[in-house]
């Protein structure tokens, strides 16, 4: 069953009609990117009407859903709905603003929707990755990780954050990456202590961590990873917090697997980063989810109740961060199975000293 199937089997009892106009759930379900267009799903038929930038592209890429050139937008789909007979219909709200539902709910005629059924039911499908989908994120990671070998025989005292940050993202674009997960984290010294900081004019000193969060992307597909390393000697104590972030995921690694909640799996490594008496250090989740978004469920969060299901992807990146001091992060991720995961991670973990 392919994913337009899915949805279109899965509205049932939800909406008469589901109404999907984002960029990451239209090319998820369409398979093709672009920047404008509106995807509406009936329980026996689905439509991509989209403007004439990309009419040629989706007639040549698009095949599970009838491709329509966007004139009249509104007029169209309710020409479709009174089509299919259509008297309720739904959309993504977890993407559609306010100003865009107001527009909708005024100008269909139908009975609109903010429900977030629909989400959730999109959600659940997105969850579920399949094998495709799963080696275009290996693919991704693969790139990244060499940009990590490429910045460690890079990276010297002087440097500045940004200028490693500018060399990882441009290795990665230069060897296959269609885009950066995110905005590359590039952090030094006392800055590691800031869990999402921003790269800045500060150079690399002697002695220092330094943590690098960054991904690429292939087709769509998102990698994420951190890593901590060293540029000369650590102090006895940065040996210390650093063996405490990987011991505590290793521990969530080994123990992960498909019917167990986000919050059994982050509670098994904040546990160990607590009894190590660095609990109050430890300040976000251990993990989410990975895909077409850098952020999607399930999530490993002790305020979420979200199942770990066979074939969905979760992070597990504890931390540990002291206030100007300096700050440890290690994050794979993971192919949750039954009976344990498939670390799509294959970068090292032990403390590299360069």
């Amino acid at each position: 069953m392919t994913r337009l199937e899915q949805l279109m089997s899965g509205i049932e009892g939800i909406c008469d009609c589901g109404i999907i106009n984002d960029d990451v759930n239209r090319r998820y379900f369409t398979g093709m990117k672009s920047s404008d267009g509106t995807l509406v799903v009936f329980k026996d038929k689905a439509y991509l009407i989209i403007d004439f930038r990309y009419i040629e592209k989706a007639r040549k890429t698009v095949f599970d859903c009838e491709v329509i050139l966007q004139g009249r937008l509104y007029h169209q789909i309710n020409e479709l709905i009174k089509k299919h007979d259509a008297k309720t219909a739904a959309v993504n709200t977890e993407s559609c603003t306010l100003e865009q539902f107001s527009l909708m709910k005024s100008a269909l005629k139908v009975q609109l929707s903010s429900d977030n059924t629909f989400s959730k039911l999109i959600r659940k499908i997105r969850m579920i990755k399949t094998q495709d989908e799963i080696g275009l994120m290996i693919q991704a990671q693969r790139i990244a990780e060499k940009g990590y070998d490429h910045i460690l025989d890079f990276i010297r005292p002087g440097m500045t954050e940004k200028e490693v940050q500018l060399e990882l993202d441009f290795f990665m674009l230069k060897n296959g990456a269609e885009d950066l997960s995110f905005d590359t984290i590039a952090l030094s010294g006392k800055n590691t202590s800031l869990p999402h900081g921003v790269p800045s004019d500060k150079p690399v000193e002697k002695g220092e961590f330094v943590l690098l969060d960054f991904g690429a992307v292939v087709k769509g597909y998102h990698s994420d990873m951190t890593r901590t390393f060293c540029v000369g000697e650590p102090t006895d104590k940065m040996r210390s917090v650093y063996e405490t972030v990987l011991d505590a995921q290793l521990a969530a690694l080994n123990a992960v697997k498909a019917g167990m909640s986000g919050k059994e799996l982050d509670k098994i490594a904040r546990d160990i980063i607590e009894s190590a008496g660095h609990g109050n250090e430890f300040g976000h989740s251990l993990g989410h989810g990975v895909g077409m978004e850098i952020h999607e469920s399930p999530y490993a969060s002790p305020n979420k109740d979200d199942i770990l299901e066979h074939n969905s992807i979760v992070t597990i990146e504890p931390g540990i961060y002291i206030e100007n001091e300096f700050g440890v992060r290690i994050e794979d991720f993971v192919v949750v199975k039954n009976n344990g995961c498939e670390n799509m991670t294959l970068a090292e973990k032990k403390l590299i000293i360069v």
